[in-house]
């Protein structure tokens, strides 16, 4: 896996700060370093060796490692894995740019200034964030109102469809298959549910005359689906249909189908718990955010910056 250069610019702010500062000495590499944590106590070099060296900065295994910790989740298992060199060779080239803008002077523009002070301040707003939505006390109160109120969201369905396409559907044309109108799909649906009504079986009959090939095999079957997971049109009459009975047939911009449910559910509470604690802290740190605010003293110039928006 390449890491983008981007990868490394935000993330080195965990490892080696972003505020600009004199270059240090080469016997004193360490004097760059400023960890958004009390820095733990050093190790012997023998357990915590230099592994990269770039111009006259070293970085040592646990600084690596500290550097990965910074890096997005998704990015992590990668470098510790394979990839890890890969990384490294990246942020050789970035502390070489780095290096060759510091002897420019680029450091110290006005405009690169200003752009460092506010990545460390993202840095450590995001550290924040992050301890925040960590520590977030979520009460079984406040999980189960959550439930409750997105409830629909939870129901699921197990059902079989055939389909029955016709002029302009999505679903492509199969060889010698005649190209029915809509009137004649129609037709052709509202005969295959009288002869389910009569007493075929549903699934032989998707078998023989579905037009979708992947479920038609399979005697029309769907598997299980949640809300939102088909067209709203198919979506809207499968949740409200009851469990064995045939649909009319329900057009779509992939022809008439013709639906049985064969199950209805409802996922409970506490199979639905960890992903209702994942939703219910944003909401504590939105809130958490709303009360430093208060503690703050923010003034803005209208004057420069316009009139506030407004709250929705």
């Amino acid at each position: 896996m390449k890491f983008p250069i981007i990868v490394c610019l935000f993330s080195m702010s965990v490892l080696w700060g972003q505020a600009p500062a004199p270059k240090p000495a080469a016997a004193q590499p360490a004097a760059r370093t400023a960890p958004a944590k009390p820095a733990p106590e050093a190790k012997p070099a023998a357990e915590d060796p230099v592994v990269l060296v770039v111009g006259d900065e070293q970085m040592t295994r646990s600084q690596f490692e500290n550097f990965i910790e910074g890096l997005p989740e998704q990015l992590r298992e990668q470098a510790r894995g394979p990839a890890r060199r890969q990384l490294a060779d990246q942020i050789v080239e970035l502390k070489i740019l780095a290096q060759e803008a510091r002897r420019r002077k680029i450091d110290q523009r006005p405009p690169v200034q200003a752009q460092l002070a506010m990545q460390a301040d993202r840095t450590l707003a995001q550290a924040l964030a992050q301890e925040l939505l960590a520590k977030a006390p979520v009460s079984e109160q406040a999980l189960r109102a959550l439930y409750e109120k997105s409830k629909d969201e939870h129901e699921r369905v197990k059902a079989r469809h055939i389909l029955i396409r016709f002029q302009g559907s999505r679903v492509p044309l199969k060889p010698d298959q005649k190209d029915l109108t809509d009137a004649e799909a129609l037709a052709k649906a509202q005969d295959l549910r009288k002869r389910i009504l009569a007493g075929e079986d549903f699934g032989a009959v998707a078998k023989a005359e579905s037009d979708d090939a992947g479920s038609g095999a399979n005697g029309g079957d769907l598997g299980q689906f949640s809300r939102g997971q088909m067209i709203p049109q198919f979506e809207e009459v499968a949740f409200k249909l009851p469990v064995g009975e045939v649909s009319e047939p329900v057009k779509t911009a992939f022809g008439y189908h013709l639906i049985r449910v064969d199950e209805h559910s409802t996922r409970s509470f506490e199979e639905l718990r960890p992903e209702l604690e994942q939703q219910a802290k944003p909401e504590y740190l939105k809130g958490a955010i709303e009360e430093l605010k208060k503690k703050t003293a923010a003034v803005l110039d209208e004057k420069y910056f316009g009139p506030a928006a407004a709250q929705r």
